[in-house]
């Protein structure tokens, strides 16, 4: 009789076992934080906001994107648009949206002076001068929202013990199947996680899709230039914010957030700087991220068992489960999606498997491109700017040999 090592079949029934915990967990959290219902946040008294909304490039929907924050039922903001070049295309949009809003407080800034690493947070800084309340809102420029957003958000600042209010959203994409494939990250992998520490009330998430604090705050941690020279700007401002011992919030409010991926390699590219901002905010969990994987793990460990019948059954069930909740979240995201229910069904595994390929390329490289520019990232998630002309240079030469 042939004997068959029991060890794998043990890894086999423990990664599946993982799996499936895992999947109907998170399955859990999303169903607890969509089933909860609250009375509105809105407050009786609401102070006067600054809006500030840092622009590159003319992205599709981005007309509809600024013109849902012009349009919200909130007594005085002002809104504060900036980019970094003249010739930037958002600035025909921004145009025509202070033409059809003439009554809107609206002020555009045109500045190109960095001050750090992080071309966003150097927009924002030159933004800031023209900012003229004390509670500031940032919101990314591929938001979208209603009108009772502003109201919403800014709500739980009111609260003497909060510091800052940052909000989850639902990855909205356009037709290009590399756009729904990244919607499907954002919707079925990350922000699942995201409220399974919500859950385990871990305040560390905070999303640039929307950040509002006080000015007060802000100046207390430093200003922006704090984060001046960082991957993750956000997170590390809600990290500065509760070294004052201060509490991040979460908002009820869920915003709509607009993918565009026009190429496979864009995808991966944005991707890969979303998993090495991970790898360096949690380093030590992040080798743990496998775990996450639920389909491709439970699949894998479906395999190991199949060789041995006291488990193969035991095996099944548990992947049957695994696969169960794993469409639960595919389709509870989809329940406000106006494209077809069964649109994007037959994209799951390659989704899942997508993800697994891009973590794993996160261990090979510090590097991260974004909005077109090559960065080196240290172990503090500090960005340093690659010169492609010295990059060049130095590869023609042999110097720098094994950092690419």
């Amino acid at each position: 009789m042939l004997f068959i090592h029991p060890v794998p079949a043990i890894i086999g029934i423990v990664s599946l076992a993982l799996a499936t915990f895992y999947a109907v967990l998170v399955l859990g959290a999303v169903l607890i934080w969509r089933l909860r219902r609250t009375a509105s946040q809105k407050a009786p008294w609401q102070p006067a906001v600054t809006l500030l909304k840092p622009l590159c490039g003319a992205e599709p929907g981005l007309y509809d994107n600024l013109r849902s924050f012009c349009t919200q039922n909130y007594p005085q903001f002002q809104i504060v648009f900036g980019v970094r070049d003249p010739t930037d295309p958002a600035l025909a949009v921004v145009e025509q949206l202070i033409g059809e809003f003439p009554s809107l407080s609206i002020d555009v800034v045109i500045d190109p002076r960095l001050h750090g690493c992080n071309l966003k947070v150097s927009n924002l800084i030159n933004m800031m001068a023209r900012a003229r309340h004390d509670l500031l809102a940032i919101a990314d420029s591929d938001t979208r929202v209603g009108a009772d957003y502003l109201a919403e958000v800014t709500a739980p600042l009111l609260e003497p013990r909060i510091g800052l209010v940052t909000c989850t959203y639902r990855g909205v994409p356009t037709q290009r199947i590399w756009s729904r494939l990244g919607a499907m990250y954002s919707n079925e992998w990350f922000m699942p996680s995201v409220l399974l520490t919500w859950l385990f009330r871990y305040e560390g998430y905070v999303s640039g899709q929307t950040i509002c604090l006080s000015r007060t705050t802000l100046q207390a941690i430093g200003g922006l230039a704090a984060v001046a020279n960082h991957l993750a700007d956000d997170y590390r401002l809600g990290q500065l914010v509760r070294g004052l011992g201060l509490r991040v919030c979460f908002s009820r409010y869920v915003l709509d957030g607009k993918h565009h991926e026009p190429t496979f390699d864009s995808l991966t590219k944005h991707e890969l700087r979303w998993m090495r901002t991970l790898r360096v905010l949690r380093p030590s969990s992040f080798y743990l991220l496998f775990l996450t994987f639920s389909l491709p793990l439970g699949a894998l460990g479906l395999v190991l068992t199949a060789a041995e019948p006291a488990l193969s059954t035991a095996g099944l069930i548990a992947f049957d489960i695994a696969v169960i909740a794993r469409l639960a979240v595919h389709f509870l995201h989809r329940l406000r999606d106006d494209r077809p229910l069964l649109a994007d069904l037959w994209l799951l595994a390659v989704r899942d498997l997508l993800t697994c390929y891009v973590w794993c390329r996160s261990f090979l490289t510090s590097r991260v491109t974004w909005r077109g520019n090559e960065f080196d990232v240290d172990a503090d998630g500090g960005m340093r700017r690659i010169d492609r002309c010295a990059a060049t240079s130095a590869l023609a030469t042999g110097v720098g040999e094994g950092k690419m």
